[in-house]
């Protein structure tokens, strides 16, 4: 009689340890009866159906990391790049995972990379640098969909690096210095232009405060020659100093009339004046 008694209790106790089952925080646990699934356990204690009960899978439920190696991708402009990412995610139905796709950390890494190849060449190289943030965001919403029959959930997706041809980055720093040159040298044309033009109009502002100084003196022809000479003179001692020196023929007579006019718009021109009559033929 007590043998039966230790056998029974020995029965219950092993029945008892087999059917509990303690899951921690963060994991779930897929249970099947007879082959079918059953139920869901969750984190804490929780009993089984020894011989009629199994525990097929015992899974986290963290986020996870899923580093994506480098890939070979064509931009919209035939240029070929290295492209790399990281992908968060996390398990939000564990039954759905386990029992509708056969290696889920394989099926999401061939979708992001086919994803990933798909969204850059839709651009060209120079929209893959500046829309970095652009891409990410359409990895996500396109990720988020192909995965919602799968039980998971994509968190975030950070492309990492874009990297072109060795030649091709090359020919990108030739065309950068090309069109840094071509920019400071338009910038120094126009430099060398706005100059130009205050110096000419302040010139131009001189030679009225000069003509309006000289309305009042009885001798303004005189003194306007004599600066126009003067003038004249230190342009061509300018002109001749110059290594790529031109010879330049001014006419002091039209330069003479010009600023008589400037004088007093009023008073004819030399050829007009009644000291200088014009010649018949």
């Amino acid at each position: 009689m007590e043998s039966i008694v230790a056998a029974l209790a020995l029965l219950i106790v092993g029945y008892t340890v087999g059917s509990v089952r303690i899951i921690n925080q963060g994991t779930e646990a897929l249970v099947e009866r007879l082959g079918k699934f059953h139920r869901k356990l969750g984190p804490g204690l929780n009993f089984v159906v020894p011989f009629l009960d199994t525990i097929v899978l015992e899974e986290s439920t963290r986020e996870r990391v899923l580093d994506i190696e480098k890939q070979k991708a064509i931009t919209g402009d035939n240029v070929s790049a290295d492209v790399d990412a990281v992908v968060y995610w996390r398990i939000l139905q564990l039954e759905r995972t386990f029992y509708a796709v056969e290696n889920i950390e394989e099926a999401l890494e061939s979708l992001v990379t086919t994803t990933l190849r798909s969204e850059i060449g839709r651009m060209s190289l120079a929209q893959t640098f500046s829309s970095r943030n652009e891409i990410n965001q359409a990895l996500l919403h396109q990720l988020d969909e192909a995965t919602a029959t799968w039980g998971v959930k994509v968190t975030r997706v950070e492309v990492q690096s874009i990297e072109p041809a060795p030649d091709v980055l090359r020919a990108m720093e030739l065309e950068r210095a090309a069109e840094s040159k071509k920019k400071a040298a338009i910038s120094e044309a126009q430099g060398k232009k706005q100059a130009a033009i205050e110096e000419a109009e302040g010139a131009v502002q001189s030679m009225k405060m000069i003509a309006d100084a000289l309305k009042s003196q009885p001798n303004s022809r005189e003194i306007m020659k004599y600066l126009v000479a003067q003038r004249y003179v230190d342009a061509s001692y300018r002109l001749g100093d110059s290594p790529n020196s031109k010879i330049v023929f001014m006419d002091p007579k039209a330069l003479t009339e010009a600023l008589s006019e400037l004088i007093d718009p009023n008073a004819p021109p030399p050829s007009q004046h009644p000291l200088n009559p014009p010649r018949e033929g």
